[in-house]
This record gives structure tokens, C-alpha cells and sequence, in this order.
């Protein structure tokens, strides 16, 4: 039988950075994709799309038609994403969206940002219009999984996120973070968790940089910092020690020419990069330069792999849990298959029921014995309704023996 609920992408686990970035759906493009992709291979779909995965969530059963649509979507060859990408069937796609949802797949395992970003690729697929009831039921149960998941288990607890591997990797490389200058590209949920971070070690000076100065001051205003237009880093690079950047440009902020120029002003003290956008908001040709320690999400993903034994010690309780809820929604989904056929089944008495009444009534209105009547009635009834569940079992149990 054809799969009716399919997931289909690739991740951290799968693809590398560079081929991650090539298929990031950018957010202001997100609703026009989804009414591409259900008018010819979907009945429902939904669009994840963050810095360690983009997947494909739909009803329907074209899985080599879905990935063809996703290279196309992002001007690659079908070849050139095949060996990142898997496809995951019905059950498996429920126990797939359960895990992603509870931090059980993510990059550093437990995060909660993830829970935010598929509660966003509902709401967006809800406003598209391209969210029907399997796909909302599924996104629910996941919401609801992962609530029990981490109320339940320890599977968040002491939280190793990428900021906080961010700040043990600075703390490396200058003596003292008192002493330097700190500056942050974005104002994010990302850039807002790393700069809580950061101020908490009391550097020297905070900055954040934003293509909308509003917002770079909302966030700076937390932490005592400087708010500055995006525009004016040409100009002011060399200034920062320290440089954090997660926006969500399809294109790069800082090439290595704006780097080696602020290197030049600095007389080559050390900077310490880290970009955690995806597509990079660095050129990976900085990463080249003397002086410079850049780092990526893949980076730092490996970094606090290392620290999570306390964590993995409740993946056998949250898998638990989800093997149960999985089960339970395959069974909603095999009944909501049945109704269409208890529909009809249902209809289909009624209209027996009404014919063979109206015989009754006609009998009756003649004289003939109310007795007979009823008996004929009632026999007929059962044998009509009975026909068809008698047909189908004597032909189940033929086909039974038949294959013994």
C-alpha cells in the first residue's frame, strides 16, 4: 500500500554544512513553496527548515517526485542531493517528527529551539493553507510528545548549548573575556541566547549589529550594550575580539576582504569567529586566515557531543514514550482510513432500509398479514445487509487457504 504520510529531507546527520545551506527555505519565500508544492505532489505539506535540517512533511505518495521538486526547487541536480536525503514512511515518519520534536534528533540533544521552530512551520503551513487534518494532527502530537518528554525525563536538563560552547572555546583563546570586545551580528533567538551568555563571562563591551537598528536596540538594551547598523561593519570590524553571527541572509556579511582589512587594523591580534547561520553569514575562506579561529554549527555540534553522557541516560525513557505515542497514532490513522468505507457501508443500509420499508408499508396498505410482513422484512434486511461482509470474508479466508 502507497505511504499516505511521508517525510522527506536531510540533516546534520546526513549532509554536511555546505550542502545544508544550498536547501535552507528562506522565510520570506516559505508559503509561496508550499502552494508549489501541494498543487502538484501533495495533498498536505509543511516545511522545516533550520540551521541543522530542512525536511519536507506531506500527505501524499510521491517520494521520488519530492525530492526531484526539492533539487529543482533550489536549482540543484537530483544526483547532487540523493546520497543526503531520506525518505520516511508513514510510521516512520511519525516517530521521525516525534523525535525532532522532543530534541531526540537534534544537533545538541535536548535543545528546546527546536520545538519553536516546527510550532513556526505549522503556523506557516497553516496560513498557506497547505495544513489538513493528518498533517495538524501529526504536528499536535508532537507538540504534546515533546511536552511529556521533557517533563518527564532529564532529557533538558543542564542544557549544552552551542552559546555556551561558544563562550568555553573564547575563553580559550583570550586570557580573560573582561578584557575584550564582543560583537553580535543579528537579533535572532540564536544572537539573543549567545549574547545572554556572553554577558553573563562581564566583557569589556557588548555590540550588536542588525540591518534594522530597532531591533539591534531592543536586544541591546538587555544587556547594556551598543546598538549599530549593519552598514556602518566596514567600517568599525576591527574593533571587536569577539564576533557572533546568525542572520538570516542568503548571502554573506563578512567576506575575507572586510576580514584581512580589519586583521591589518588590528596589527593581527587574534579575532575569534563563530557563525551559527545557516546559510553562513562568513565566507569559509576566512576560516584560511592567520589570526582568525572560526567556528561553524557543525563545529560546535561536535564540541559539546563530547558532554552529554547525564542527558543520554534518559534517551531509553523518552524513546519509551514516544515508541507508545507512535503506536497510538497509527491506530487513529488506520481508522480514519476505515471511515470512508463505514460511510459508505452505513449508507448503503440506509438505502436498503428505506426500499424495503416501502415495500412493508405497500403490503400492509394491501391487507396482507402484518406477521408475514415483518418476517419478510426483517429477512430481507438481514440478507442485504449481511451480503457484503459475507462476501468479503469468504473471499479473505479462500485467499488464506489458497496461500497455505
Amino acid at each position: 500500500m502507497a505511504a499516505s504520510l511521508l517525510a522527506l529531507g536531510l540533516n546534520h546527520h546526513t549532509a554536511p554544512l555546505a550542502v545544508r545551506e544550498r536547501v535552507v527555505f528562506h522565510v520570506e519565500r516559505l508559503q509561496e513553496a508550499l502552494v508549489e508544492l501541494k498543487r502538484g505532489l501533495a495533498r498536505e505539506a509543511a516545511i522545516l527548515s533550520t540551521c541543522n535540517r530542512t525536511e519536507l512533511y506531506v500527505s501524499g505518495d510521491k517520494p521520488d517526485e519530492l525530492a526531484a521538486w526539492l533539487a529543482q526547487y533550489h536549482r540543484l541536480g537530483t544526483g547532487d542531493l540523493q546520497q543526503y536525503l531520506y525518505t520516511l514512511p508513514d510510521e516512520q515518519a511519525v516517530r521521525h517528527a516525534f523525535r525532532v520534536a522532543s530534541g531526540l534528533d537534534s544537533m545538541v540533544l535536548g535543545e528546546p529551539q527546536i520545538l519553536g521552530q516546527m510550532k513556526e512551520a505549522a503556523r506557516v503551513a497553516e496560513s498557506a493553507g497547505t495544513l489538513g487534518s493528518i498533517l495538524h494532527r501529526l504536528f499536535q502530537r508532537s507538540f504534546a510528545v515533546a511536552k511529556e518528554v521533557r517533563s518527564t525525563t532529564s532529557i533538558g536538563a543542564a542544557s549544552v548549548s552551542m552559546a555556551a560552547a561558544a563562550v568555553k572555546l573564547a575563553a580559550r583563546i583570550f586570557p580573560s573575556l573582561k578584557d575584550q570586545s564582543v560583537l553580535f551580528i543579528g537579533a535572532g533567538e540564536m544572537i539573543e541566547l549567545a549574547a545572554t551568555h556572553f554577558a553573563a563571562q562581564a566583557p569589556a563591551r557588548i555590540v550588536v549589529a542588525n540591518r534594522t537598528v530597532e531591533r539591534a536596540q531592543r536586544l541591546s538594551a538587555r544587556f547594556n550594550a551598543e546598538a549599530i547598523e549593519l552598514r556602518s561593519l566596514a567600517e568599525r570590524l576591527h574593533e571587536y575580539d569577539i564576533v557572533v553571527s546568525c542572520t538570516a541572509s542568503s548571502l554573506p556579511i563578512l567576506g575575507k576582504g572586510l576580514v584581512e582589512r580589519a586583521l591589518r587594523a588590528r596589527r593581527r591580534r587574534p579575532m575569534f569567529m563563530v557563525d551559527l547561520a545557516v546559510p553562513r553569514d562568513i565566507e569559509p575562506e576566512v576560516g584560511e586566515l592567520d589570526d582568525v579561529f572560526l567556528y561553524t554549527v557543525d563545529d560546535l555540534g561536535g564540541i559539546v557531543s563530547a558532554n552529554l553522557d547525564s542527558r543520554r541516560s534518559a534517551l531509553e525513557q523518552a524513546e519509551a514514550i514516544i515508541d507508545s505515542q507512535v503506536g497510538q497514532f497509527m491506530q487513529w490513522m488506520r481508522l480514519r482510513e476505515g471511515v470512508p468505507l463505514i460511510r459508505a457501508l452505513r449508507e448503503e443500509a440506509d438505502v436498503a432500509r428505506r426500499l424495503e420499508l416501502e415495500r412493508a408499508l405497500k403490503a400492509l396498505g394491501r391487507g396482507e398479514d402484518p406477521a408475514k410482513v415483518l418476517e419478510a422484512l426483517s429477512q430481507t434486511l438481514t440478507n442485504k445487509l449481511m451480503h457484503g461482509p459475507t462476501q468479503a470474508l469468504s473471499e479473505m479466508l479462500a485467499r488464506q487457504k489458497k496461500g497455505q
